[in-house]
């Protein structure tokens, strides 16, 4: 019997110094991501905000003209055009990707499941450059034929609303399968279809995780750069259309940085900065919303 409660109580301790090395591991891991989110800030910060001062944070958010070569620097048609195409995106892309979570989770057969689940996973893999391949190859040629713009803000929009739709259906269908299985079948317990079951009870039950996956489309297609730039025409100017060519901020920090001095480069760093705010305010948006709704 002694020798049993010793072997019990050296697994309890071995049990007990794994788990404190393990909670150990997750803080460091969790103070990891806390430390590169801080370092980013302070380098954004540092040398993006002086930027914006010597400028004037009134010419740089609000001024029209974007021309280095003369030191001037108004960031105003750069984050319009981010606006407009993030906004084109969440349209195309938010209803078609919540929608196909939906069937995923709810409606799917086993065979559907496992042809269109792995193509998903796929679309989540392909490198955003042979998207912008694709946008120049196949969307650019239709939208000018059917529309008469080519490079455009309807262009980078129909391109951005499908880059967004795996993070989109993934995120939106996680949260749907979470939702208890009692609310589903008391909707039905009540004579509703599960097809109003679904949309009515289920749907909004999860509506905490689908509007995360709004929030992270979002910031998918306000971050995306590469397929952007082949698909905008990169035009510094203020869209009056959704057929005029656009520069969104990453776009343009892009296309720049890589010969930009001095104040050029700062200024290039204060988009960074307007950037980072935009996504902050978008994040923070949704506490408040999911706050009041809670």
């Amino acid at each position: 019997m002694n020798i049993i409660k010793t072997n019990r109580t050296r697994s309890l301790r071995a049990r007990s110094m794994a788990e404190g090395a393990m909670r150990i591991v997750f803080i460091a891991a969790a103070c990891a991501c806390i430390l590169c989110v801080a370092l980013i800030c302070a380098f954004l910060l540092a040398n993006g905000v002086p930027a914006i001062a010597k400028i004037g944070p009134l010419s740089f958010l609000t001024g029209t003209r974007w021309k280095p070569g003369q030191n001037i620097y108004g960031t105003a048609p750069m984050i319009i055009g981010s606006l407009y195409v993030t906004a084109g995106a969440v349209a195309v892309g938010v209803p078609i990707g919540v929608l196909t979570a939906m069937y995923l989770a709810r409606f799917a057969g086993r065979r559907s499941y496992r042809v269109i689940s792995p193509v998903v996973s796929l679309m989540a893999g392909i490198p955003s450059v042979v998207y912008g391949f694709f946008g120049m190859v196949a969307l650019v040629p239709i939208v000018r034929a059917w529309f008469g713009g080519g490079k455009s803000v309807l262009t980078a929009a129909l391109l951005l609303g499908v880059m967004i739709l795996p993070t989109v259906i993934r995120v939106s269908e996680a949260a749907i399968r979470a939702v208890p299985d009692h609310y589903y079948e008391g909707a039905l317990a009540l004579g509703a279809s599960h097809e109003r079951g679904v949309f009515f009870v289920v749907l909004p039950a999860a509506k905490s995780g689908v509007m995360a996956a709004v929030v992270l489309g979002i910031g998918r297609a306000i971050g995306e750069t590469m397929a952007v730039i082949m698909v905008a025409g990169n035009q510094a100017l203020i869209p009056h259309s959704i057929l005029d060519g656009v520069r969104t901020l990453t776009a343009n920090i892009a296309l720049e940085m890589g010969y930009a001095a001095d104040l050029h480069r700062e200024a290039l760093i204060g988009c960074a900065v307007v950037l980072f705010v935009f996504i902050l305010l978008i994040n923070l948006l949704l506490s408040a919303v999911q706050r009041r709704r809670a």
